[in-house]
């Protein structure tokens, strides 16, 4: 399929698997590369500039997300560390308290596979359901919560399905019950508005590529007065949590992403948004049998899940690239494995229809011309894969 132009266009919608550094960010990176290389934990005048600078870095990731001191944050080399030190440090240091860990059958898989370790080292681990939509049952998990429970873990919004959690309802019964809450918001911060003290949140997982800063930085959120353990040992970097030498441009540079995130996360959520809106209208108006999964408006402005009746989503991935169009299946962390969605599957989805689903994920360089474009692609792409199988019905070809 060619624009109208004649050209075919490149349409990037896989931002939750990858986005690309803001060119702003990497401004800022720049100078901790070269001129100002010292390590923070040296005392010589080298050094000063960059402890000064994760210093600023941590007053932006804590004012993103409402934090009252900057010492509230940690920064790690990712989601999946924040992850682990959050679950594992709170389990290893409250296990003379008790031994249950609340989650949902949702959550990322570094929060599931976690927690199977966890459960290896004698913790019991209690998943609660969720609705049709990905909505924790919120009853479920208040019932789930009793006097040997030592943590909930509920993620901020699903980035497969886009699902945005009761996530104030879920702080309020944590708090009640004197049992710290940790979220995993890697999907969710910098594109809706996160508190952690009104919605009273103790720790919270964040990723700097997720707010367009570099790979490889990541940070959790640790209120102040909630104890845990390390699970890296070393020179006592980050408050003793997080030990080895920091990495100073790629903390820079999750500091700039999050303080350009606080900025433009309104007006930008709102341009997704309509985008977001246009794009699965358009899809569903002109192509019969296709659904969208997770909540029709409780979700994030830049997720579109949408299922294919008798496509198969790889296919489909394939033919889409070829024409331009990158997507996804699902979360790229769990995309080397044939299953169908752990996610789709807890929503009730059958193993067929879970295959039959693609994941678009809009961003910054995303706007009407592309959504149009794939607008216009998906019916004859996911006819011509139709035609191919034997399952589809014949009305559906006519």
């Amino acid at each position: 399929m060619r624009s109208k132009e004649g050209r075919k266009l490149k349409v990037y919608l896989d931002y939750g698997a990858a986005a690309p550094t803001d060119p702003r960010v990497l401004e800022a990176m720049m100078p901790y590369f070269t001129e100002h290389f010292g390590n923070p934990s040296s005392v010589h005048s080298l050094s000063h500039k960059a402890r000064e600078a994760i210093a600023e870095a941590r007053e932006s990731v804590a004012s993103l997300i409402g934090a009252e001191e900057p010492e509230e944050i940690v920064f790690t080399s990712g989601a999946t560390e924040s992850n682990n030190l959050a679950l594992k440090g709170v389990a290893i240091r409250n296990r003379e308290r008790g031994n249950r860990i609340v989650t949902t059958v949702i959550e990322h898989i570094s929060i599931l596979n976690v927690c199977k370790y966890l459960t290896r080292q004698g913790f019991e681990v209690v998943y609660v359901p969720v609705d049709q939509y990905g909505v924790v049952d919120v009853g479920r998990l208040e019932e789930a919560v009793d006097e040997r429970t030592i943590l909930v873990s509920v993620m901020y919004a699903n980035g497969e399905i886009g699902t945005i959690e009761p996530i104030a309802e879920i702080g309020e019964i944590a708090r009640e019950r004197g049992v710290p809450l940790h979220v995993d918001a890697t999907a969710a911060a910098g594109k809706v508005p996160i508190d952690v003290v009104r919605e009273k949140i103790d720790l919270l997982t964040l990723s700097s590529n997720d707010l367009y800063g570099p790979k490889g930085v990541g940070a959790l959120y640790i209120r102040k007065g909630v104890k845990i353990s390390p699970i890296i040992h070393g020179g006592g970097q980050e408050r003793g949590l997080r030990s080895g030498s920091e990495n100073v441009p790629g903390i820079v540079g999750m500091g700039k992403a999050a303080e350009l995130a606080r900025e433009e996360m309104e007006a930008e959520a709102e341009r997704l948004t309509r985008l977001r809106d246009r794009l699965i209208s358009g899809i569903l108006e002109r192509v019969p049998e296709s659904y969208l999964n997770g909540h029709p408006t409780q979700r994030l402005p830049n997720n579109a899940n949408l299922r294919f009746s008798y496509v198969e989503g790889e296919a489909l991935l394939l033919s889409l690239d070829s024409l331009g169009v990158q997507a996804s299946s699902g979360s790229a962390c769990t995309s080397k494995t044939l299953e169908p969605s752990h996610v789709l599957l807890a929503i009730g989805l059958k193993h067929e229809e879970a295959h039959g689903s693609v994941l678009f994920t809009l961003g910054r360089d995303t706007d009407e011309r592309g959504i149009d474009y794939v607008v216009r692609v998906m019916p004859r792409v996911v006819r011509r894969l139709r035609a191919m199988s034997p399952l589809t019905p014949k009305e559906l070809l006519r």
